[in-house]
């Protein structure tokens, strides 16, 4: 934990360096009490030029990369959590980019060794030069040798020496910072910040253990195994420790080069349509998608393949919010409100203290003025983004997975419309979704509900000599429990300390419970 004389004074520096660059004078000063709001307008006379010539996004990205490394990986993750900083500046923070030096060869060489135990030598013929810097780790193109004799490049990505020491004095700092703000700040309370450095250690303790990485892009390379146009590179376990972790090497060219990549001949319009119907087959499909598919992180192989690098961020979605997910854009594609509506209250995501018909309501503002324009200039990710807008203001808490996603499907409909101006997202989107629907809530869906129903009934007949007696013992026992509730002593509770005893208690209390539970049912359907 940081000291707090070492605390305020990184939590000064902050200030006055978000203050310079005119981050703090460009949030809205409206509603802050005498205190905030004098600091305020300090922060205004101490901003560097007009805080009106620069736009927010470039002002944070300035005064992170002051801060340093740490802060920049601050800014980058909570890009990825608008439901706790609010969507506007995590897209601000969505444009920053690590810009840090490469660290020493010699360095890169003893964090190979230690981690996987031998020589350089024997792991690689030759390491090669660095090919990309970040806060965290860097890449380098190293030649294999195959065990038939041939050979093959791979990518190396190894830790920044000492990087989880400093960033653990760092996160000390966030803390300390985090605490002053939430006590004495109320306004800043809204964002969480105790939260945000709290979900920020454990991202980063993940992001640290690059086997994690490594298990994460061997388990979608499973999953898309059989999907055409899309893949990860393989990983190389051999070669692949806590500090290291070595990959296919991939040769193409970065989606970012768009000019190089018509100029290769590659069909433009078909790339863009591949990268986001990947994305929703990992997300609808799998459950498991990449949560940074930004340019940076695609590649285009020579076979046209979308290459995805990069899975030190990915997201999970259980099968209700895959399901919830499907309904509600089939619900707004069918213009069936009160539906869309329904399912946020069925699963319990807006307070039942809400009304369905307000709800409704607000929904058909949102979707109503979507008819009647081209469908190439309707975002997917837009809707949703509105769509959480709007459930703000019936008390629903931003849910991260759900957020996660519509922050991604931002950036892959931002993508596929570098390559085509006039991409359609419902078009692409259409065979995933009906896919999905027709999979998971059509015939054959009920007919697996039916089957799952069965084999219920099935286990529950199994287990009918065990209700019997439970019944039984309730029979004998319900006057005695009536009249005098359940009763324990001193040899009673002497029992209960016996492990032996114990398991006999719970499974007398297990059948009285089923019993119980029989009799409310059979209540119920004579009586109700």
């Amino acid at each position: 934990m940081a000291h707090p004389v070492t605390g305020t004074i990184a939590l000064i520096r902050a200030m006055y360096v978000l203050a310079r660059e005119g981050v703090i004078a460009s949030f809205p000063a409206e509603g802050l009490p005498p205190g905030p709001a004098m600091l305020h307008r300090l922060a205004r006379l101490v901003a560097r030029g007009s805080t009106e010539e620069r736009a927010r996004s470039d002002n944070l990205s300035r005064a992170l990369h002051r801060l340093g490394p740490s802060y920049v990986k601050l800014g980058q993750f909570l890009a990825t959590r608008p439901d706790l900083v609010g969507v506007d500046t995590a897209r601000e923070l969505g444009t920053l980019q690590d810009n840090v030096p490469p660290f020493p060869r010699e360095l890169a060489v003893a964090e190979i060794e230690t981690t996987l135990g031998r020589p350089l030598d024997v792991l690689f013929i030759d390491l090669g030069e660095v090919v990309g810097a970040a806060s965290i780790a860097q890449v380098y193109k190293a030649r294999i040798r195959n065990e038939d004799g041939s050979e093959r490049f791979a990518a190396v990505k190894v830790i920044r020496p000492g990087i989880r020491a400093r960033f653990r004095r760092e996160l000390d700092t966030f803390a300390f910072i985090a605490r002053f703000l939430e006590r004495y700040i109320p306004a800043a309370r809204r964002l969480r910040p105790i939260a945000v450095v709290e979900t920020l250690a454990q991202s980063t303790r993940i992001e640290m253990d690059l086997r994690l990485e490594a298990a994460a892009a061997s388990e979608m390379a499973e999953n898309t195994a059989d999907d055409r146009g899309f893949r990860v590179p393989a990983i190389d376990w051999e070669r692949t420790g806590r500090d290291v972790v070595t990959m296919e090497w991939i040769d193409g060219i970065k989606m970012s080069n768009v000019a190089a990549i018509a100029e290769a001949g590659h069909d433009l319009k078909q790339l863009g349509v591949t990268v986001v119907q990947s994305f929703l087959r990992q997300a609808m499909r799998d459950g498991f998608f990449h949560a940074d598919m930004h340019q940076g992180n695609l590649f285009v192989a020579h076979d046209g393949t979308v290459v995805a690098v990069d899975l030190g961020i990915v997201g999970r979605l259980s099968d209700e919010s895959k399901r919830f997910l499907a309904e509600i854009l089939y619900g707004f594609i069918r213009r069936d409100y009160r539906r869309v509506a329904e399912l946020h209250f069925e699963a319990g995501y807006v307070p039942r203290t809400q009304d369905v018909a307000s709800f409704a309501q607000a929904l058909r503002a949102i979707g109503e003025p979507i008819y009647g324009q081209p469908a190439e200039t309707i975002s997917m990710g837009h809707l949703l983004s509105l769509l959480f807008e709007v459930t703000e203001l019936f008390d629903m808490r931003a849910r991260p997975e759900l957020v996660l996603l519509q922050k991604t499907m931002v950036v892959v409909e931002g993508v596929a419309r570098t390559f085509d101006p006039k991409f359609n997202m419902w078009v692409a989107a259409e065979p995933v979704v009906s896919d999905y629907i027709l999979r998971e809530l059509g015939p054959a869906a009920k007919l697996r509900e039916a089957r799952d129903g069965i084999e219920a009934m099935l286990r529950l007949a199994r287990r009918a000599p065990d209700l019997a007696t439970g019944l039984e013992i309730l029979a004998k026992q319900m006057p005695d429990l009536i009249e005098n509730g359940i009763r324990l002593n001193d040899d009673t509770l002497k029992d209960l300390a016996s492990e032996k005893r114990a398991s006999i208690m719970s499974g007398r209390i297990a059948q009285w419970v089923i019993a119980l539970s029989l009799l409310t049912i059979a209540g119920s359907l004579v009586f109700g």
